[in-house]
């Protein structure tokens, strides 16, 4: 098993239920992911919304996904839905292991109605 094959596993296995979407009503199948909070805070992190029911403070996030589903090609009106959570996402990388694809890596934030 290569390294990239066991990523892929690894995120098949112990990865949330996530799939993307497109506003045209495209949507990917089920895949798995990981999505975590960022914990790390700083000014590039301070922003919110106001609401109609006061200010939320928007969440990032930090995600891991299979290769299969690049982000980038997908565009920014692309977004990932994980159960009831819907994200856009800021900034996505394919990281590589030799010339393989191994996961995207993306900065993503969650919507805020």
């Amino acid at each position: 098993m290569t390294e990239a094959t066991g990523v892929a596993e690894i995120l098949r296995r112990y990865g949330r239920t996530a799939a993307l979407c497109l506003p045209d009503g495209w949507r990917s199948p089920a895949f798995g992911a990981f999505i975590q909070p960022l914990r790390y805070k700083n000014k590039m992190y301070l922003g919110g919304v106001n609401t109609r029911i006061g200010f939320n403070s928007e969440g990032y996030y930090l995600y891991l996904g299979p290769p299969e589903h690049d982000l980038n090609q997908l565009g920014r009106a692309a977004t990932i839905e994980c159960g009831s959570e819907s994200y856009t996402v800021d900034r996505a990388e394919t990281v590589y292991c030799g010339d393989t694809p191994s996961h995207v890596w993306a900065i993503i934030r969650s919507i805020v109605d």
